[in-house]
């Protein structure tokens, strides 16, 4: 392959990444892995990161079509979502912590009382079994019935079913009759994941993913990380480009044609793939982005939920969002001090304005919308 620079990579992480729309299956299936998080700010992180993705996607789709999809709720390289085929390969998981014979003959009785039921909600739990309350793990006092049977659904005991009003329900866990692959074979297979959803990946990158997997998604295997750190080198493709060695799945190739850039401006999740990686995000960006949700907000520098914004390939600044009833504001910052002065950049923002607002819109009512060139998305633009 011929030498790549930083530009050329940077267009190739952005554009294998935000692909042309499509179903949610396949855009799940895509990506690979979709990270979850609560914070609704103006949504939650997995609706934002695939709003860019699924045709007409509304913020809580991916819930309210979560049983009639191919996929699992489960802790991969954070808590997210995967295909249920991939999902199996990290069980059964031995978790670090080791159950009491206390703990595990409350989980076999609670286990017992969710098969005898189908699906279960933890009030439900709480209500069969006297476990009484337990400190979490913000400081405060819930139900220790949520914590075990969270330990369960880790363990792979259960699974969640569905959710209702944001709360999971859990069920048993689906068994299969096939052989487990070879733990080499399977761990190899979960970094080709990893790698197919953050490529193009620096070096060290690629070393704290595997890490990450065997302290969180595999722990059964963390004597094996070195060996499969080193198989996931060889089989990937990989150069050096301004003395730092990039891997990227094989079958790729970072110089297609068919990694062009478009002109739309997209707002995006903290934790979206495009600029999950910090280290990446510094050498793409030449400037350190961070996430301040969990910052006291006298030390935030750009805000509780501020989302990269990104466009015509530079991630540029950043945006909050916030509503009141129907009404959506968006407040960008600029790295620079200032908005682009090209008039293409206005017009860019407030169409994105425009889809946000429209991802936010109930499906059984049309919710106002936020016209082109509006005071919402003019004033902001001119006035950062």
């Amino acid at each position: 392959m011929p030498s790549l620079n930083l530009d050329q990579l940077r267009r190739y992480a952005i554009a294998r990444s935000l692909f042309r729309p499509t179903n949610l299956q396949r855009a799940v299936q895509r990506l690979g892995f979709v990270q979850a998080d609560p914070i609704r700010a103006p949504a939650r992180a997995q609706d934002l990161v695939l709003r860019h993705r699924v045709v007409d996607y509304r913020a809580g789709d991916l819930e309210a079509k979560y049983e009639a999809l191919p996929i699992e709720e489960e802790f991969f390289i954070n808590y997210g979502f995967l295909s249920r085929e991939q999902q199996q390969l990290m069980h059964p998981r031995t978790a670090r912590r080791v159950w009491s014979k206390a703990r595990r003959a409350e989980a076999d009785a609670v286990l017992d009382f969710v098969k005898q039921r189908g699906v279960v909600h933890p009030r439900e739990v709480n209500e069969a079994f006297d476990h009484g309350k337990t400190q979490n793990w913000f400081g405060g006092r819930s139900n220790a019935s949520t914590q075990l049977l969270d330990g369960m659904h880790y363990r792979g005991l259960l699974r969640v079913a569905r959710r209702e009003n944001g709360v999971r329900l859990y069920a048993p866990q689906i068994t299969h009759d096939q052989q487990p692959p070879h733990p080499d074979d399977a761990f190899d297979a979960l970094i080709d994941l990893a790698v197919r959803t953050y490529a193009p990946l620096p070096a060290p990158s690629l070393g704290r993913l595997v890490t990450t997997l065997v302290t969180g998604a595999v722990p059964q295997w963390r004597d094996r990380r070195r060996e499969a750190l080193a198989r996931a080198k060889a089989r990937t493709s990989h150069q050096a480009v301004d003395g730092l060695l990039w891997y990227w799945p094989a079958e790729e190739n970072p110089l297609s044609k068919g990694h062009q850039l478009d002109e739309e401006l997209r707002v995006l999740a903290p934790f979206d793939p495009v600029v999950w990686d910090r280290h990446r995000f510094e050498i793409f960006w030449r400037w350190s982005y961070r996430f301040e949700a969990y910052t006291p907000a006298q030390k935030r520098v750009r805000g509780y939920y501020a989302m990269p914004m990104l466009w015509r390939g530079q991630v540029l600044g950043w945006a909050n969002a916030t509503t009141s009833g129907d009404r959506l504001t968006v407040q960008p910052g600029f790295v620079s001090g200032s908005p682009p002065a090209d008039p293409a950049f206005k017009r860019a923002f407030g169409h994105e304005v425009e889809r946000l607002q429209e991802f936010l819109n109930p499906r059984r009512r049309a919710g106002p919308r936020v016209r082109r060139g509006s005071q919402t998305s003019r004033e902001h633009a001119d006035n950062s």
